[in-house]
């Protein structure tokens, strides 16, 4: 009686156990947020490519990759925790999740708009002819800060214009309605907008290089509860930069991906890419962060937000929140929501976030 009673117990402890094992090698599985724009690109094709899933195997975590198509709706869902990370720029980076409370870290810093936000009119020819119409944009996003930007080198100021809030997926269509005169807007939108007749771009990013970054964002809390979402996202991201650069059948065939996967070809992906300002390398990056230029562009960032009441109802100035990057800590340092982070970016660098490398 007793062995058929040990029997009957090691025949029910026993699924008990391995279901418990089994969970306990469960991998973590972390949710991002990705948009189209061509400096974010690069991780959709390292979706599709299996480069993101081979860097998350590597450190025993599960990545999911999920398109939103609106822009700003991927940030609020990102902020409102219905993902772990997000692609967005550092201006909205400040003023969605971390005016929200959400302690953020910028763990890519992938590039800086060189061109590609552009304010555009309708059979002008000059910026200072803006003045009295009504501009199409997604409001108080970079759009919205590049137009602000904009209006103060010829003089003017919002109250010369007025903002019309638009959906980045509405924007093309609306710029063919006949009563539409003004956008201001980011590619490939701004592409598809140029190839229509009687379009005139009359300032673009360009002429404030290094205002508007773009970013992979992550939870500051999850990254810290787990770096290795951090290892994987950075180590995939600077493997994806390798393989895209150059001439060669690999390149072409990730940057032909990429193009697809944003409403064009070859040539058109690779006109985006010439006025985006890439870093390709970790060290570029590192370099780009670690500048008092990044501490005052953050300033600047700061001060539009603030004016607009971004940074929340009870924000008494633009200091409010505070930003930590290499170069100090712009703002309250007692109330720090966005953080530009490093160390993940020197580890690639350096070569520590080599696939198949266990020494980091």
């Amino acid at each position: 009686m007793k062995s058929l009673i040990k029997k009957l117990f090691i025949v029910l402890i026993l699924p008990v156990a391995l279901l418990s094992s089994t969970s306990a090698m469960a991998a973590d599985k972390y949710k991002v947020a990705w948009s189209i724009y061509v400096g974010w690109m690069p991780w959709d094709y390292g979706n599709s490519s299996g480069i993101l899933k081979k860097w998350a195997d590597k450190y025993n975590i599960e990545i999911e990759l999920v398109q939103i198509n609106d822009y700003v709706e991927s940030i609020n869902q990102y902020t409102t925790g219905g993902f772990d990370a997000c692609v967005m720029t550092n201006m909205d980076a400040l003023t969605i999740p971390a005016a929200s409370g959400i302690d953020s870290t910028a763990l890519v810093v992938g590039d800086f708009s060189n061109g590609n936000d552009a304010v555009i009119l309708k059979g002008k020819k000059e910026l200072k002819d803006i003045k009295g119409q009504n501009v199409n944009l997604v409001e108080l996003s970079v759009s919205h800060y590049l137009l602000a930007r904009a209006l103060e080198t010829v003089g003017l100021a919002e109250k010369d214009i007025k903002v019309v809030n638009t959906s980045d997926a509405d924007m093309v269509a609306v710029f063919t309605s006949d009563s539409i005169t003004a956008v201001t807007t980011w590619n490939p939108l701004v592409s598809e907008i140029m190839a229509m007749p009687n379009s005139n771009k009359v300032f673009d990013s360009s002429k404030i290089p290094g205002e508007i970054i773009d970013l992979m964002v992550v939870n500051t809390a999850t990254l810290k509860k787990n770096p290795n979402l951090g290892k994987a996202l950075t180590g995939a991201w600077y493997e994806i930069m390798e393989t895209m650069q150059g001439d060669s059948a690999k390149a072409i065939e990730a940057r032909t991906s990429m193009g697809a996967a944003s409403g064009t070809d070859l040539k058109g992906y690779d006109a985006q890419l010439a006025s985006t300002k890439m870093f390709f390398k970790a060290a570029d990056a590192v370099a780009f962060t670690n500048s008092a230029e990044l501490k005052d562009t953050m300033a600047k960032v700061a001060g539009f937000s603030f004016d607009h009441g971004l940074l929340g109802d009870g924000a008494p100035d633009a200091g409010f929140i505070g930003i930590e990057s290499p170069a100090g800590v712009f703002g309250d340092k007692s109330n720090i929501q966005l953080r530009f982070d490093l160390s993940y970016n020197h580890s690639a660098a350096y070569g520590k976030l080599v696939f198949n490398n266990n020494t980091d």
